[in-house]
């Protein structure tokens, strides 16, 4: 199995097959420096991108620095990660065509305001790369801020 980076659909520069790939192949390790959750924040605070992986708990990140760090994000992927002991792998969990660009959901938490939008065009796409969970609990956050607010005074006093 070969890996090629070309221009993406999706999003600039996206990874892709040259050969067919089986169903439960490892397709690539997400590699790179290992360094704390706090050092990736302030290492990165001006950058609009970053290949930043979450490890175990998210209090430490893989910088990427390998072929993985052009898999883009898709709502309908045809990979996922999985990491064993401290190492982030790509597996195939369906038979990829040769050609075909690699995707794995992002599930993206902790992005503080970011709206971090999704391209990837699939039918089923949520429009952002963040997880399901982090929706529901974004949605929960706004309800509850939003309960919280002075209701708006409406009635029109004075007017003739």
């Amino acid at each position: 199995m070969g890996l090629i980076i070309r221009s993406s659909a999706i999003h600039a520069a996206g990874c892709y097959t040259t050969s067919p790939i089986r169903k439960g192949a490892r397709v690539a390790e997400y590699d790179g420096p290992r360094i704390s959750k706090d050092e990736a924040d302030e290492l990165y605070k001006d950058a609009p991108i970053t290949y930043l992986f979450g490890l175990g708990d998210g209090s430490m990140v893989i910088d990427g620095h390998s072929m993985a760090m052009f898999i883009n994000h898709s709502c309908q992927p045809n990979c996922e990660t999985e990491e064993l002991d401290g190492r982030v792998w790509i597996t195939a969990i369906r038979d990829i065509p040769g050609g075909a660009e690699i995707t794995y959901d992002y599930c993206l938490y902790d992005g503080g305001e970011e709206e971090c939008l999704c391209n990837c065009g699939a039918p089923n796409c949520r429009g952002t790369m963040y997880s399901k969970e982090e929706i529901r609990r974004r949605k929960a956050q706004a309800r509850t801020a939003a309960a919280k607010m002075p209701a708006k005074n409406t009635s029109r006093r004075g007017a003739r």
